[in-house]
């Protein structure tokens, strides 16, 4: 994620000299610097320099993180999280200064400019705040602001989104070869069906419902595939599905 953002960032006009990373790894290091001609420094003296500091690590990582940088990190500075689970209060507590913390989870399409970002902020982040982490999204996708109660939702729901539309274009995919298909044309129809179907959601701005009752021609093929869907309670089994991330995003926050 941290490295798609730099991409985003770059593609969006930012120049090189205004983004620096911090890695662990000294080939990564040595990676970013070649690939995208930024400067790679220590997270301490990230901490130190950066305006807006984003931090992209795994929530079990967070802790150690922030011990490492809180001697070094201005009050002034903006903190951006990505950790999943990972509350605006409990970084602001360990970091022991009233920094401004925004708190946003996005998605991996962000590799692709079309991510789904949400971003809360938290107790010392005001507007100025938001819409600096809104103006580093952007360039990346979609950005919106939610309370941050929701966030482990949101986690869930476009965080975990794609690996959820992966699962069903496999099982697609998996159907029609089942129904003799060979699996790249397979794939390309269903790839297909995926995006235009995706692009009339966004474009027309009709109730998914509205949609589906318009393929759905009465005692056609259609209506038949819904049946046997409801026979198997796939939509009871996505509710199940996005609230069980939900508690495993919660989880993970609370250590």
């Amino acid at each position: 994620m941290g490295e798609a953002l730099i991409s985003g960032l770059l593609r969006a006009g930012r120049s090189p000299s205004g983004v620096q990373a911090a890695v662990r790894r000294t080939d990564r290091a040595a990676e970013l610097r070649e690939r995208y001609g930024i400067e790679v420094v220590s997270a301490a003296e990230a901490a130190k320099t950066a305006g807006t500091l984003v931090i992209t690590v795994k929530p079990q990582d967070m802790a150690g993180l922030l011990a490492e940088i809180a001697p070094d990190l201005p009050a002034s500075t903006l903190v951006i999280s990505v950790a999943a689970g990972i509350t605006t209060s409990a970084i602001e507590r360990r970091l022991g200064v009233p920094v401004p913390v925004v708190r946003v989870m996005s998605n991996t399409p962000v590799l692709v400019d079309e991510a789904m970002s949400v971003i809360s902020a938290g107790a010392h982040a005001g507007e100025e705040h938001l819409r600096r982490a809104e103006d580093l999204l952007r360039p990346v996708g979609k950005v919106l602001r939610i309370p941050e109660s929701q966030q482990d939702a949101a986690t869930a729901l476009s965080g975990s989104g794609p690996a959820y539309v992966y699962f069903l274009v496999e099982a697609m995919v998996d159907a029609g070869i089942l129904l003799g298909m060979p699996r790249g044309t397979a794939l390309e129809m269903v790839i297909q069906a995926v995006y235009g179907a995706a692009t009339m959601l966004r474009e027309s701005g009709e109730h998914p419902v509205i949609l589906r009752e318009a393929v759905t021609s009465p005692g056609g093929t259609t209506i038949s595939a819904i049946r046997e869907l409801e026979k198997h309670r796939v939509r009871a089994a996505f509710l199940a599905a996005i609230e069980a991330a939900r508690d495993r995003g919660a989880e993970l926050g609370s250590g």
